[in-house]
């Protein structure tokens, strides 16, 4: 399986997959990258399934032929995150693209994951919306997984885009003065859906079909929306089965 990093980063597949394997004998190899990487990992026929979050890509991967269905699993959030001085004055913002807006205005620091993940393609969209873009000077783009642009961001003390989960996951403890805070929450646009894919037998012949199907429904299962459900970090709820939506 093909995967976007922060089902990794944020430690959920650590949660679900052991689980899936007791139950059903059946072992998933993640491989955690981008969402862009990870769907060309199912166009190549490298994966047997991809577990993705970008709606318009991952839309596209089918209608070229390379994934049979869509099945959205849980959601979260993305949150803008950054130093606790707020030198681009967005904190309490609930306009994402606002946000964005004074952030190309100021003179801070941005971090962009700049892999062609679903991240990376979100951040992407808002720009492009904020009809903006951070000067050249203060736009680092680091074509790292978001724990590799998360540590960059603190030690830059810059703004990141990042999901909630994994920020929660991997923040830096709440005793530095260097922390960093969500500035930018609560806006649909925000709304981050993980989509199971499984990839086409037809395209690639090699491809477990059989295997894949077994870990989607058991994705969809009372027992595995239970574990999504109770799964926290730092104390906090952070994903959610999608008929909670």
């Amino acid at each position: 399986m093909s995967t976007t990093t922060s089902l990794l980063d944020s430690g959920l597949l650590n949660a679900l997959l052991p689980v899936f394997k007791a139950e059903t004998g059946i072992e998933v190899h993640a491989i955690a990258r981008g969402t862009g990487a990870a769907i060309l990992d199912g166009r190549d026929g490298n994966a047997d399934i991809i577990f993705v979050h970008a709606r318009e890509l991952e839309e596209q991967f089918i209608a070229d032929g390379y994934g049979l269905k869509r099945h959205p699993i849980m959601y979260n959030d993305f949150v803008i995150v950054g130093p606790q001085r707020d030198p681009a004055a967005i904190n309490g913002l609930t306009d994402a693209v606002q946000a964005f807006v004074k952030l190309a205005s100021s003179s801070a620091t941005f971090v962009s994951r700049g892999d062609e993940s679903g991240t990376h393609f979100l951040e992407k969209k808002l720009w492009k919306e904020a009809n903006a873009q951070m000067p050249a000077a203060g736009y680092l783009s680091v074509g790292q997984g978001m724990a590799r642009t998360l540590l960059m961001a603190f030690e830059k003390q810059a703004y990141t885009l990042v999901d909630r989960a994994t920020f929660f996951n991997l923040n830096q403890g709440d005793d530095s003065a260097n922390y960093l805070i969500i500035h930018c929450e609560g806006d649909k646009k925000l709304h981050n859906v993980y989509t199971l894919i499984a990839v086409n037998k037809e395209k690639h012949p090699h491809v477990d079909l059989a295997a894949a199907e077994k870990f989607i429904a058991w994705m969809k299962s009372e027992r595995a929306m239970q574990i999504v459900s109770d799964f926290k970090v730092a104390g906090a709820r952070v994903f959610y089965p999608v008929n909670e939506n």
